[in-house]
């Protein structure tokens, strides 16, 4: 190649054409048709001509030739139909070079600007054939269906990409009013890009479509969502995440109907015992509406008959049916400050499966024999037919606690079988809770209940009792069942009962995890045995698997194989934990909510562990646990101190505290 020679590059996706003024060490030192003098190196050139320019020309006349012989070779460009070639030619397969390809491009006699004109034909439109260096190679058509898919896709994403940036925009300046006019699936992509980031599969079209708005980040979609109406501001994004079901399908509603018409029936099976003249009590929070196990006292000589009656569920809801499939998605009721998720719809676990007052219902009862010290004489578990006299509250025991009975002695009953269990090595954490709740008036409520309170305690202890002894007459009659077991604590630093907040947070931490499984196992922290959950069908998944284990053995089904157990327990594990992150998380929400409008408040907390750069400190009267920054300060864990709410913010879980 000499200097005079016109050649062409590619610049910003553009072929120019040049005339070689310099050559040095394969550099080139090129004029342009746009009149500018360029340095680049010879692989650059995407084609080089025969033909060649006089540089003792005037610049100007040079510049015009090159216009000229740019214009040629786009009008020659404008010719070749790439299309109509690879349907000629591309059953052949084969690669073609720039001369062969020129040849089936135009007729002779040819020139550079033909050669020329072929490449810049190839680079607009690289659709249908492999485009080398002089080389040209037809796409099968196979390869050609796959690029019209993958072009269809693109220019679809740019739609999306397109539409999204003016929705966003048209939410901003308020010049969208109607969501539904949008496409329904760019606020799939932008809802799917806040909820999971990076596991979105569509998370690449929802970056482009937030830098292309200039949101700067994830963050700015909730808002956007919000100004359209299609999440509002205290919106449960966690259940939006974990596809947690808060409504009922059809058919499920449906089936209820079924259930509404044969509720009665269990009145006329034989084997089931009338307890419809025992007085039975219900005790419960004040806003409960799901009443799932209730309590009887009778004197027996000088000893007692306690009754432990739990409704049963099982009678109502049948293994496999709809409603039971409904029930395994949520594993169990979910309580939260704003909403409550109940496992089973409202007709049934407020209203057929709740052992309210007056109504006749049936009923998995325990009866234990107990003499005057509360010793266990013997028990046994029947079926039965039972009618609520009271559904009473907490606060109403408390207050007839020392004053009636059935309630005084129930209470001194449980606290009896609790120092029995302290005694065989319970470990008792008596921790208070936080109760939050959201009014009328959608004012944040929060005040804490002491659990160890007489009324609280009593059912506490009475179900337990109810738990170990199922889990005994199951285990007597070697039938699998949802067994709860633990392991020892790592480290005991208390027996009986400790009211040190400090201390029973650092027991608490020493616990080891419990453990579910087909078989009984000790339950370490419980002090017992064997341990089963089967007071809460209503709410618990687990407790119903239970409960039909002992349908099983009073004759009304077939138990579960431990098999079959095994396996609903493993599809019952994802949900369970969900609804727990859940109904933790929205507590959080709604507590970190309430502390955005105490900024500058003070609160006492304890020290519960010292690091080197930080604190952990449990706020007392939230029972919540935080981090500090140690900065200066010498603190050891138990220390007292009171923190400072600088800045709290629920959405993001931000939470800061000056000591």
């Amino acid at each position: 190649m000499n200097p005079e020679i016109i050649v062409e590059y590619i610049d910003q996706q553009k072929i120019i054409c040049a005339v070689v003024l310099q050559i040095k060490k394969q550099r080139l030192r090129l004029l342009n048709e746009n009149n500018r003098e360029v340095n680049l190196s010879a692989g650059r050139l995407s084609h080089i001509s025969g033909d060649s320019l006089n540089l003792s020309l005037p610049r100007d006349i040079l510049i015009k030739t090159l216009k000229k012989k740019s214009k040629i070779r786009r009008e020659l460009t404008d010719q070749i139909d790439i299309k109509e070639l690879w349907e000629i030619l591309h059953e052949e397969g084969e690669e073609i070079d720039l001369a062969a390809m020129t040849l089936f491009c135009f007729d002779p006699p040819l020139s550079s600007d033909h050669e020329a004109a072929v490449i810049r034909a190839f680079f607009q439109n690289r659709f249908y054939f492999k485009f080398g260096k002089y080389k040209f190679t037809p796409y099968s058509e196979n390869q050609i269906e796959s690029r019209l898919k993958l072009a269809k896709e693109a220019e679809k994403k740019e739609k999306l990409i397109g539409e999204g940036v003016n929705w966003i925009k048209g939410i901003i300046n308020k010049t969208v009013k109607d969501d539904k006019k949008t496409d329904p699936e760019i606020i799939k992509i932008l809802q799917s890009y806040y909820l999971f980031e990076k596991e979105s599969k569509t998370s690449l079209i929802a970056k482009a479509i937030i830098a292309k708005a200039g949101l700067g980040s994830a963050d700015s979609i909730f808002n956007i969502f919000v100004k359209a109406g299609i999440w509002h501001k205290d919106q449960n994004i966690d259940l939006i995440r974990m596809d947690i079901p808060n409504t009922y399908p059809e058919t499920v509603l449906k089936s209820i109907h079924r259930i509404v018409d044969s509720s009665g029936e269990f009145t006329n099976e034989a084997m089931r015992m009338d307890l419809t003249e025992t007085s039975c009590i219900t005790i419960d929070g004040q806003s409960t509406l799901d009443y799932d196990d209730a309590i009887s006292l009778e004197k027996e000589g000088i000893g007692y008959l306690l009754g432990i009656h739990i409704i049963d569920v099982g009678h109502y809801i049948k293994d496999g049916d709809c409603i039971d499939h409904d029930a395994i998605a949520r594993a169990s009721s979910i309580y939260m400050p704003d909403e409550k998720i109940s496992m089973l719809p409202p007709k049934l676990s407020e209203d057929f499966c709740s052992l309210k007052k007056g109504e006749l219902r049936p009923g998995i009862s325990t009866l234990v024999h107990l003499n005057q010290f509360f010793e266990i004489k013997s028990y046994e578990i029947v079926s039965s037919i039972l009618k609520i006299h009271k559904n009473m509250s907490y606060t109403e025991a408390n207050m007839l606690n020392g004053e009636n009975d059935p309630i005084t002695t129930l209470h001194k009953m449980a606290t009896v079988l609790r120092d029995r269990r302290l005694k065989a090595g319970a470990v008792q954490i008596t921790l208070p809770e936080v109760n939050i709740w959201i009014d009328i008036n959608g004012e944040i409520g929060i005040s804490k209940i002491d659990r160890e309170n007489p009324s609280r305690m009593l059912i506490s202890e009475i179900m337990i009792l109810a738990n170990s002894l199922m889990a005994e007459f199951l285990t007597e009659h070697n039938t699998p069942a949802v067994f709860r077991s633990q392991s020892d604590p790592k480290t005991r630093l208390f027996k009986g009962v400790e009211t040190s907040i400090f201390l029973n947070c650092m027991q608490r931490k020493q616990l080891c995890r419990a453990v579910i499984g087909i078989k009984p196992e000790h339950h370490s922290g419980l002090g017992l045995n064997s341990y089963v959950t089967a007071t809460s069908p209503i709410r618990r998944y687990y407790d119903l698997l239970t409960q039909r284990q002992i349908r099983g053995l009073l004759g009304y089904e077939k138990p579960y194989s431990g098999e079959e157990l095994e396996k609903l327990i493993q599809m019952l594990e994802v949900p369970m934990v969900n609804a727990g992150r859940l109904q933790f998380q929205r507590r959080r929400y709604w507590l970190f909510k309430h502390l955005e409008t105490m900024k500058g408040s003070s609160c006492e907390a304890i020290v519960l562990d010292s690091r080197r750069d930080f604190y952990t400190v449990l706020i007392k009267d939230y029972m919540l646990e935080w981090k500090i920054s140690a900065g200066n300060m010498k603190l050891k864990p138990g220390d007292l101190v009171h923190v400072t709410i600088q800045h709290a913010d629920a959405r993001r879980n931000q939470l800061s505290l000056f000591v």
